[in-house]
Order: C-alpha cells, then sequence, then structure tokens
C-alpha cells in the first residue's frame, strides 16, 4: 500500500486512496482547471477540499505542500520514478498532467509551444486581470468610491477577450486540437460573466468568438463534472 505519511498535509486530509493522485482545491477558476482536466483524462484522483473560510489555505500542513499559500495543490503517489510528486501553481499541475498522461499537449514541437505560449497568457493577463475586475466590481473593492481602480481592469479585460476573440476566428479552439490552454483560460471566462456578473460590463455580447467556444467547453462532460469537484 503506498505510505504518505512522510507529508504533513495528509495529516490534516487523510487520504482515503493513497494509492491515487490527490488534490487539495477548492471550486474556483484556478482550482477547477485540475478537476477538469483530470475528469478529461479518466485519471484516478481524490480531492479534499481547503476550506477559505477557516482559513484552511494557510494552515502549516497546507503551506507544506503550495509554498504560495495558494489552491490548487496536488500530491501524486507516482511521479517521476515512481516516486511522490508535490506540486502547486495551476498551470505547472496542467503541463505536468498533460506529460504525465501523454494527452492534451501536442507532441509536435510547434502546436506543444504554441500551447504553452497561451497557457502563459492565462496565467500572466487573463487570470489576474479577471481577478481584479471581480474584486473591484463583485467583492469587497465593490464599495470603493473610486470607480477608476475598477474601469482600469475592466478596461485590460476587454482588451483580452478582444485578443482571444480575434485569435478564435475560424478556429475550434485556442490550438488546433483541445488541449491544456482551453481547461486553463475558459473557467476564467466564465468565471467573468457567472460569478463576477461583470457580462455587461465588459460588453461580452461582443465578443461572439469567446461565447461559441466557451459554450461548447461548457458542453463537455468532463467540464461539467469537474466544476462541480471537490463538491
Amino acid at each position: 500500500m503506498t505510505d504518505l505519511s512522510a507529508f504533513p498535509i495528509t495529516r490534516k486530509w487523510p487520504a482515503q486512496h493513497p494509492e491515487r493522485l490527490q488534490l487539495y482545491s477548492l471550486p474556483t477558476p484556478n482550482g477547477v482547471k485540475v478537476s477538469i482536466m483530470l475528469e478529461e483524462l479518466g485519471m484516478p484522483y481524490e480531492a479534499h477540499r481547503v476550506n477559505f473560510d477557516d482559513n484552511e489555505q494557510m494552515s502549516p500542513e497546507f503551506v507544506s505542500l503550495s509554498a504560495n499559500n495558494k489552491i490548487p495543490a496536488i500530491l501524486d503517489p507516482a511521479g517521476p520514478g515512481g516516486q511522490p510528486l508535490a506540486l502547486f501553481e495551476s498551470g505547472a499541475i496542467l503541463q505536468y498532467l498533460a506529460e504525465k498522461s501523454g494527452k492534451l499537449l501536442s507532441q509536435d514541437p510547434a502546436q506543444r509551444y504554441q500551447t504553452l505560449q497561451w497557457l502563459m497568457f492565462q496565467m500572466g493577463g487573463i487570470g489576474p486581470m479577471f481577478g481584479q475586475v471581480g474584486f473591484f466590481h463583485f467583492f469587497a473593492g465593490k464599495d470603493y468610491e473610486d470607480k477608476r481602480p475598477r474601469d482600469r481592469y475592466v478596461n485590460e479585460a476587454k482588451r483580452l477577450l478582444g485578443v482571444l476573440d480575434r485569435h478564435l476566428q475560424g478556429r475550434e479552439w485556442m490550438v488546433d486540437d483541445y488541449s491544456i490552454a482551453d481547461i486553463a483560460i475558459l473557467p476564467w471566462v466564465r468565471n467573468l460573466v457567472e460569478r463576477y456578473n461583470a457580462r455587461e460590463l465588459v460588453g461580452f455580447d461582443e465578443f461572439k468568438q469567446v461565447q461559441r467556444v466557451l459554450a461548447r467547453f461548457l458542453e463537455r462532460p468532463a467540464v461539467q463534472r469537474g466544476l462541480a469537484i471537490p463538491g
């Protein structure tokens, strides 16, 4: 039987199935990237909910796995060389799982780097900027009288949506085939318009190509399952 007792995180979130990949997460835009990926791959895993209401992300056990105290994080008992691997940062986890499985990241060098390019685009642009829209429009920042910070991030969100819309013209997915680039980007687009209620604010109805691809993404059964994990 696989022994994960050397990892402090398993003391707070015991593994009922230690032979499976352990996921520590919440159904946030970053969190569902990994649950969707695992569902798409059909890879056995065990999901653990990290409760922000109780500041569990700040606990010593969680920080022992995720140094930046952010979800998601994973503990793969069957990592490289058959040794357990602890990993945080959603983009790194997506790339790791794609390489481990040989799926959703092309082996063709050109297509592979194009996919990674759009993955980095999400991590450096879409996630941070859409998240700031959420803060200033939906969460605590909405009460600020000065709307200049909100408007700055709204304008940048519109610009990024425009980048996506132009790129998706005539394409089914971000790169030639469905990939980790789509899994990284589209949960954030969904969150912007559904969770943050920013559809009208960012003029989302203008971005027809983004709407089209997002709708197609949300029709996938693995996506629908992954969006609700961990429950």
